[in-house]
């Protein structure tokens, strides 16, 4: 309300309502009295002088009979019987402390209080204004008034705040601020009003109210002016660690500019060096008031030591506050005349930046002091309860360590030296997740009384033991997979010799021979211990490949009706393409061998049905994949996912699935080589496959494939190495046969037999040699006649690249052919750089070597 001075008293102001019914009995007697006495009169004259005065009387009371029902009809005059009273709501409103206008939807008064009188300056009801026509003049209002008048007309509530340069109504006074609400009113349904809708206005001094608020506003940016300029810091940070608020000293202290600063815009642990967070996280949320010794780190690096006064409030919800937190500076600049001050804050930097956690425990194991890295490490095992206890050690370690730990912290309560140090594992919060320490106790031996007995150093070797378990790991299948690829290499040689003369009894025998058929079968099982052995040589790594780019969409795509006969009807299969797979460098061949080994895995999986899906997407190198890749490095990868819904695989075997003849079958179900061969595939491709498996969920098999950038110089070299008439021969070879002279080295007699009766059946001159040096030796005899060496790799006393860069000092032409059970890049990166030979892998037919030789010679 305005001062008391300036208002009009309330008594002289009346309450205007335009409905309230007036009038008086005494008039209305007086009336009749005044029409009985005409009457007599008129009795008493003659009827002809008296006509003209009646028909007179007559007309004037059927005037006033008309006009009365017309001024009945507008509202002007009302009829019925006059209140008793006022009601309790007509008391309320007439004595309201705000001024009160009513209007009708044509905008006439209705209805106003005294107190809007007193408001709006109004000594008579005369003097009434409406609000829109009040402020109608103002321009600082003009904005506030139209959109109090829209929701004026559209029937909504408003309230709007509008500054006058004078008081309403004066030309005198200071500038006003009145506060103005709208809001509609309901129908009123009284015979009087009876479809009106009315439209309640109030409006009230606030001049003070705002003084108040700017005086409030005053002086709470002087406190915060205060504060900014403190000697202190302060700052507050909310539940997630962002800073809401910072002063200006501390803000000078770290390099940050306070004008730049945005609440949120920094996290706590971007000012708090090293493991100093773990101090924080570990301070009571209920209130009381921590003492923080820690370093914050400044804008440009530099280390600033400080000491928090740090109090986290409880909300009214319960919930942890915004921390208030006061801020001392404890560097050299602020306390040099204090040397203990100085000792103390590099003890904490010592104590709190080591890479070991420590702790003081008592006789009976109770943790006391402790620093950063031993809070971080582990974690809510030793939270400080309300008394400030933080547990027991024993409770930090599995069941199975806490012997040791006993039996450690006893002999330090002794007084023992040299306590051998030991590996325990920590109790966490995710079981699934391992996490082990190495501890160092040692006795404190000062001859106090305390109750610290034993100071205990801890390190966490979580990784450690992971590498350690994975080199491990790796060493077992490099182990395993140098004997799978020596047996293989020789099982080749004696399957290629199997085949080679199962080939030579057949050309001997017609079809209708009786011998023909058992050849037959000779050979088809000597082919299929053939693919066994590709199988060992594809985990070995050692089996030959023939990468080419492809898109593996459209590999997926082309399985996809195999797969679909492979599963059967019980198993459905989703394929989900990822959108613009990269391009990828790989041997068609081999990645159909690693889907169909997967899927045929999830089928035996899930003998009474489920779902296979196989999903494929791009990796990029800064994606964060949520699930483990330990040991692959970043960069860009085509991911496969195939995912089953089958049984799942336990957690004790499944650092063993990619063992060859590891299988958890029964007997004749099968080899146990799938996965080994998924395994090797993937790795000489330079992928990386992992497993992620969960019982009676089904299991997960990742493949990263390294992406292909192809230049447009790689390109075109792949195109021309792609074309079938690359080297200027035909497509296909059907004549086999030959005259050029062939020397054969191959140190497997049965090898050579083979092949050098096979080549002779062609019509070729051979040379053989058994070893190296026996080649040589041929060549220094037979001089100028070899068109063509075909040698083994592995050989004694002189392996095939060897023999070549001898041949090579006095034959630079001649041409060569490598037969191996090796792969060719097994033994290709020990010749040099640009050598120019041919590859044929064993076990091989005789077709197979007589097609080899014709091409190489055709070039």
């Amino acid at each position: 309300m305005a001062d008391d001075d300036d208002d009009i008293d309330g008594g002289s102001v009346p309450v205007f309502d335009r409905q309230a019914r007036t009038g008086s009995i005494g008039l209305l007697v007086g009336l009749a009295l005044s029409f009985v006495a005409a009457a007599a009169v008129l009795a008493m004259v003659e009827p002809e002088k008296a006509a003209p005065y009646v028909q007179i009387l007559l007309g004037l009371l059927a005037v006033v009979g008309v006009f009365a029902l017309f001024a009945g009809a507008i509202g002007l005059v009302r009829f019925g019987v006059k209140p008793q009273g006022r009601s309790l709501a007509r008391v309320f409103v007439d004595g309201f402390d705000e001024g009160l206008l009513v209007t009708d939807d044509q905008g006439r008064i209705a209805y106003a209080n005294a107190a809007y009188g007193q408001v709006t300056r109004a000594a008579a009801a005369n003097d009434l204004r409406t609000i829109e026509r009040i402020f109608a003049g103002n321009q600082e209002a003009a904005e506030s008034m139209f959109r109090l008048s829209e929701a004026a007309r559209t029937r909504t509530p408003a309230e709007a705040e509008i500054r006058t340069a004078l008081p309403i109504g004066t030309t005198e006074g200071g500038a006003r601020w009145y506060r103005v609400k709208v809001r509609p009113l309901a129908f009123v349904a009284d015979r009087g009003a009876e479809g009106h809708r009315l439209t309640t206005w109030r409006i009230s001094d606030v001049t003070r109210e705002r003084d108040a608020q700017e005086s409030s506003f005053q002086e709470l940016q002087q406190v915060v002016t205060f504060l900014d300029h403190a000697p202190a810091g302060f700052f507050s940070a909310d539940a997630t660690g962002r800073i809401t608020y910072l002063n200006a000293t501390l803000a000078d202290w770290l390099g940050h500019d306070l004008a730049k600063f945005e609440a949120g815009g920094i996290r706590l642990k971007d000012i708090v060096q090293g493991q100093g967070m773990a101090l924080i996280a570990d301070a009571p949320a209920d209130g009381r008031t921590a003492i923080v010794d820690l370093d914050f780190v400044k804008r440009n690096g530099q280390s600033l030591p400080v000491r928090l006064l740090h109090k986290v409030p409880v909300g009214a919800s319960g919930k942890p506050g915004d921390s208030r937190t006061l801020v001392i500076n404890r560097s050299a600049g602020e306390d040099a005349s204090e040397t203990l001050r100085a000792a103390e804050v590099r003890f904490q930097r010592f104590f709190n930046n080591t890479p070991f956690a420590i702790a003081e425990v008592g006789r009976d194991g109770a943790i006391g002091r402790s620093n950063a890295p031993f809070l971080k490490l582990f974690g809510g095992a030793v939270r400080a309860d309300a008394e400030g206890a933080r547990g027991n050690l024993a409770d930090t370690v599995i069941e199975a360590d806490r012997p040791k730990l006993a039996e450690a912290l006893a002999a330090a309560v002794e007084g023992k030296g040299d306590i051998a140090p030991f590996d325990a594992q920590l109790v966490g919060d995710d079981p699934a997740k391992r996490r082990s320490a190495r501890f160092f106790v040692s006795s404190v031996a000062d001859g106090s009384d305390a109750g610290e007995a034993v100071i205990v150093y801890a390190l966490e070797t979580t990784q450690q033991q992971e590498l350690e378990q994975r080199f491990a790991q790796s060493q077992k299948m490099q182990a395993i997979g140098q004997l799978a690829g020596g047996i293989a290499h020789d099982f080749n040689n004696v399957l290629t010799a199997i085949i080679g003369f199962s080939d030579l009894l057949l050309a001997s025998h017609r079809p209708t021979d009786p011998a023909f058929q058992d050849i037959m079968n000779i050979k088809q099982n000597a082919n299929r211990a053939a693919a066994l052995v590709r199988q060992l040589l594809a985990f070995s790594r050692r089996q030959t490949l023939r990468p080419e780019v492809i898109h593996f969409g459209d590999t997926l795509a082309d399985l996809h009706m195999l797969l679909g006969r492979l599963l059967g009807e019980k198993v459905g299969l989703e394929v989900v393409h990822g959108r613009d797979l990269w391009p990828i460098k790989a041997d068609t061949s081999q990645l159909e061998q690693v889907i169909v080994n997967l899927a045929v895995n999830a089928r035996d999986a899930m003998p009474g049905g489920g779902k296979l899906t196989i999903a494929t997407r791009n990796v990029a190198a800064d994606e964060k994949l949520p699930y483990a890749t330990m040991g692959m490095p970043a960069a860009d990868y085509v991911l496969i996912e195939v995912t089953d819904t089958g049984s799942g695989i336990p957690k004790d075997i499944i650092e063993n699935i990619f063992e060859p003849f590891f299988t958890t079958k029964p007997v004749g179900q099968g080899t146990g080589l799938g996965l080994s061969t998924v395994y090797g595939i993937v790795k000489q491709t330079g992928g990386f496959v992992y497993c992620d498996s969960e019982l009676g969920r089904g299991t997960t098999f990742r493949i990263f494939l390294p992406r292909l950038v192809e230049t447009p110089e790689t390109e075109a070299a792949r195109i021309a190495a792609e074309s079938p008439t690359a080297a200027g021969l035909p497509a296909s070879v059907t004549d086999l046969t030959g005259s050029a002279t062939i020397l054969l080295v191959e140190d497997e007699e049965a090898v050579r037999a083979f092949a050098s009766r096979a080549l002779a059946s062609r019509g070729y001159t051979v040379h053989e040699a058994g070893t190296g040096q026996e080649a040589l030796d041929v060549m220094e005899e037979v001089g100028g006649e070899i068109d063509l060496v075909v040698s083994d790799v592995v050989m004694p006393e002189m392996d095939g690249p060897s023999l070549l860069r001898e041949l090579r000092k006095k034959r630079p032409d001649l041409k060569i052919i490598f037969v191996s059970g090796y792969a060719e890049d097994a033994f290709a990166r020990n010749l040099p750089e640009g050598e120019s030979f041919s590859f044929l892998p064993k076990p091989f037919t005789l077709k197979a070597l007589a097609t080899a030789v014709k091409e190489t010679l055709g070039r």
